[in-house]
């Protein structure tokens, strides 16, 4: 391990020249670290607030307006693929409705269908802000925009115009917050029994079946497969429907890599140069030790035993200094929070320490050249 201590014993020699490489680098690391962290947990946000309560893929039919059958073979379907959330499958039927309280009214859209299906897609037990969600039939769900127009509260009764030309009046089970206003105050769920009344349509036939996936970006591939299986239906998903989302995450995604990438290069650039300068003033000593009888490989490893020394240290106060930057970050006033991805982490790490090995070639391998005899005879 001779080739250690002398790289150890060099950078005890120039120790804040050492510091200084091994701070650069934990600085790369870091700025890698909570950019790449940043980028990933607000894409993560965007994609939550976006489709995180909304079915990932829907099965309807090809015609607009009209019903499509979910009959056994397209239950088999869904429910055989494993790339969907458990229990995150339901058949609703929608119809609009007139909600009145005498002064004002506002349309709204109710969603009828099974209350643990849609609890699994649009999550209203965890949304709901007061009541407890539930679907009797003469039970409603309703948003806080609309709650708050009708001065509405759980148990409150809501008349209703539907479009055949009847009247009911169900009563407030809960107020759910669905993550925008334009849900909150237009959006409703009712038993699936009232739009069925209303569409008159048979026991299979819904207005569609929705679904959300375990991993959201597997809808373009479920529903081309789902399509083939499907023909008599029309599959659509959320990745189709947002042409504009995606080109924001993937323009945050190139944006993130591009400075990554460029903290790199800094980083393998300083640690290159350092330890090139380190070569050429260690020149005389590396002379001695070859006409010693040091090999050019040994030499060579001096500075490779330095670039891993530095790598480390800087990597390892890089992640701390990561770490750091997040957890102050967590006091900012935004909407969303970062969270630490280990893996990404770690191959930030990893990519730390590999820029720092690779940037130590040059300076070991024009030690490799140097003549014992031209650096003695030189003094």
């Amino acid at each position: 391990m001779l080739p250690l201590k002398i790289a150890l014993r060099f950078l005890k020699t120039s120790p804040v020249q050492s510091a200084l490489i091994a701070a650069g680098i934990s600085v790369g690391i870091a700025t890698q670290v909570f950019v790449g962290s940043l980028i990933t947990s607000l894409q993560a946000s965007l994609v939550e607030q976006t489709i995180g309560s909304t079915p990932h893929v829907t099965i309807q039919a090809q015609e607009e307006g009209e019903p499509v059958r979910i009959d056994d073979r397209v239950w088999r379907v869904v429910r055989e693929d494993a790339r969907i959330e458990p229990g995150a499958a339901v058949a609703v039927r929608v119809t609009n409705a007139l909600a009145s309280d005498g002064e004002q009214s506002a349309t709204l859209l109710l969603k009828g269908g099974d209350l643990d299906g849609l609890d699994a897609i649009y999550r209203l037990r965890e949304r709901a802000v007061s009541g407890t969600p539930r679907l009797r039939s003469d039970d409603i769900v309703i948003g806080t925009a609309l709650a708050k127009k009708f001065s509405l509260a759980p148990g409150d009764p809501l008349a209703l115009s539907l479009p055949d030309g009847s009247r009911r009046t169900l009563r407030v089970a809960a107020i759910v917050d669905l993550g925008s206003e334009a849900a909150n105050e237009r959006q409703a769920f009712v038993n699936a029994g009232l739009p069925r009344s209303v569409l008159r349509w048979r026991a299979d036939e819904f207005t569609a079946l929705e679904v959300q996936l375990l991993e959201p970006f597997d809808s373009a591939a479920v529903a081309e497969d789902w399509r083939r299986r499907l023909r008599e239906t029309s599959v659509v998903e959320w990745q189709g429907q947002n042409a504009d989302l995606l080109t924001a995450l993937q323009s945050q995604s190139s944006s993130s890599y591009m400075i990554q990438a460029f903290v790199l290069v800094a980083v393998a650039l300083g640690i290159a140069s350092t330890l090139a300068i380190s070569a050429v003033q260690k020149t005389r000593q590396i002379g001695i030790l070859k006409a010693m009888g040091m090999g050019d490989r040994q030499a060579s490893r001096i500075f490779l035993w330095q670039a891993a020394v530095l790598g480390l240290a800087g990597t390892a106060g890089g992640v701390g200094l990561g770490f750091l930057l997040l957890w102050g970050f967590s006091f900012a006033p935004v909407q969303f929070s970062i969270s630490p991805e280990p893996t990404f982490i770690a191959l930030s790490a990893s990519i730390g320490i590999t820029v720092s090995m690779a940037s130590s070639i040059i300076p070991a391998r024009r030690t490799s050249r140097v003549d014992p005899i031209e650096v003695i005879q030189g003094g």
